[in-house]
């Protein structure tokens, strides 16, 4: 069904056809499931891609069994310009809600009195949830809870993603007697990949509890004995999602390479629940070999966050979208793993999640730095021609060089295809170089050349620790070398220091009438 289809069916279930448009539906969208509890929020559909995501909820929470969706209908606009200003909001599911009624019809008809939640995706914003009656709202009760995890240490500097700033929320917009306002939504809301949450976030198994057991059964509610996991990671994995899932809090008494046993925080209080795993050495395979549940405790307080919701669970839920689509923010990850848990982890805790995810993916930094020799060889033999200096600098060790290990240190490359364009280029290149952000930063520098029709062709490239004299020295000599051997040549940069201290060297080639210089403003 797409939205024009809903959107048909209720004005003619409603008899309307004609006389009324919708103007709104609002869907009240569960966020989680707390023992026999259920907490919702409100969230605005306007689009297909938006009723899809209604459509995934219902999968997600089969504990609701009654949608509810709200229209918010208005008058048609006549020709001649009138038109009745009054608004209707009607409940267009069947479902019990202890709200009062304040109208008569074959449709209940009441004022909804939660906020609609500013999104057209799945990333919703939760920082302001609406509890179900008697609940306290989710978001109360924000940093009660701490980061307690051992892992979750915060690095040196997390890179932010613009505009991504989560210190402040815009107030949601009013639902009411109001029809005047228009919801604008940030590019990022739109920017998540629906089809990739619903793939597995680690080959083989699904991300989350995703219990089996012996016989490889699989929705099951509660662990079993006997029920078994590819390694302890995953036993891990869906201890954590389990309890996050259940509201529930648990302590880990025994963590080692053969066993792990937990037991619930409140154990001896009132609760029994306690979970044994072990590794079965012979198929290296998890089991669970006692199991005590389910939890008959009460979550103690009311909090925005989890401690079992750490950058490991994090980043096996975010796996398939990091995957779609590396540059995703931060702020559409974090929205989205509140949608699916029903708990708002931290930024730095989304983006640690993510860093993980990028390593997994990609590799980490020290493997990409240990592939580039091999990369350089590669390239030389696959491609002839190819010109690619790399130096190094010496590792010491208790003050004496170990020659089994260096560091990187710069890298000037340039490939024969762009040497033989440059013959028939204008005889000037533009240099310039822009900053690398990542673990180990860095500079990369670049040559430009201009062909006769003043299109630009990159000619030359180095990655270098930052931009002074010796670097440029580097660059610009290997260039003058490899790729630009014509006198008269022009040479166009920016006024920083370093390239005025190269390009004036004696012996480098770049002073007149080998080489003019001039300024870019």
């Amino acid at each position: 069904m797409s939205f024009d289809d809903l959107v048909r069916s209720v004005l003619m279930k409603l008899g309307l056809e004609g006389a009324k448009r919708v103007k709104k539906f609002f869907y009240r969208i569960p966020i989680t499931v707390l023992q026999d509890t259920v907490k919702y929020d409100c969230f605005t559909i306007s689009s297909d891609e938006d009723l899809q995501v209604m459509f995934l909820c219902r999968r997600q929470f089969s504990e609701v069994r009654t949608p509810e969706l709200l229209a918010k209908l208005v008058d048609v606009v006549s020709s001649s310009g009138g038109s009745n200003r009054n608004t209707t909001t009607l409940a267009t599911a069947a479902g019990s809600s202890s709200r009062p009624a304040i109208g008569s019809s074959s449709v209940p008809v009441y004022q909804p009195v939660v906020q609609p939640v500013a999104s057209s995706s799945f990333a919703v914003d939760l920082n302001g949830s609406v509890g179900d009656e008697g609940v306290a709202p989710l978001g109360v009760g924000d940093g009660l809870l701490g980061d307690v995890e051992e892992d979750d240490v915060e690095p040196d500097m997390i890179d932010d993603d613009s505009g991504d700033d989560i210190g402040a929320s815009e107030p949601a917009l009013a639902v009411g007697g109001s029809s005047s306002g228009t919801q604008q939504y940030p590019p990022h809301f739109s920017s998540l990949d629906l089809d990739a949450m619903r793939q597995e976030g680690v080959s083989g198994h699904s991300v989350g509890f995703g219990a089996r057991d012996a016989e490889g059964t699989a929705g099951l509610t509660e662990f079993q004995v006997g029920q078994q996991f590819q390694d302890k990671e995953q036993a891990l994995l869906s201890v954590k999602t389990y309890s996050i899932w259940r509201g529930v809090q648990y302590k880990v008494i025994e963590s080692d390479y053969r066993q792990y046993v937990g037991k619930c925080s409140e154990f001896g209080n009132g609760c029994t629940w306690l979970i044994r795993l072990s590794l079965r050495q012979r198929k290296g395979i998890w089991e669970v070999k006692r199991y005590n549940g389910p939890h008959t405790c009460l979550a103690t307080s009311i909090s925005s966050d989890h401690k079992s919701l750490d950058y490991h669970v994090i980043s096996a839920f975010i796996m398939p979208m990091v995957r779609a689509d590396a540059s995703v923010s931060i702020k559409v990850l974090l929205n989205a793993t509140t949608a699916h848990f029903g708990f708002r982890p931290t930024y730095r805790r989304v983006w640690m999640a993510k860093q993980k995810v990028v390593a997994l993916i990609y590799g980490d930094w020290d493997e990409s730095y240990n592939e580039l020799p091999r990369w350089v060889l590669g390239v030389q033999l696959t491609m002839p021609g190819t010109v690619a200096v790399l130096r190094t600098s010496p590792v010491r060790v208790g003050g004496q060089v170990d020659e089994s290990q260096a560091y990187f240190h710069r890298l000037f490359w340039t490939f024969l295809p762009c040497i033989e364009a440059f013959r028939h280029c204008k005889p000037l290149v533009s240099i310039d170089g822009t900053h690398l952000y990542g673990k180990y930063g860095g500079t990369l520098l670049i040559a430009i050349a201009q062909d006769g029709n003043s299109n630009i062709l990159p000619v030359a490239f180095a990655l270098i620790e930052g931009e002074n004299a010796e670097s440029w020295a580097f660059f610009l000599s290997h260039l003058r070398q490899h790729v630009t051997p014509q006198p008269g040549l022009l040479v166009i940069s920016d006024r920083h220091n370093g390239i005025k201290d190269a390009l004036e060297a004696l012996d480098e080639g770049w002073l007149p009438p080998s080489a003019y210089r001039a300024f870019c403003i």
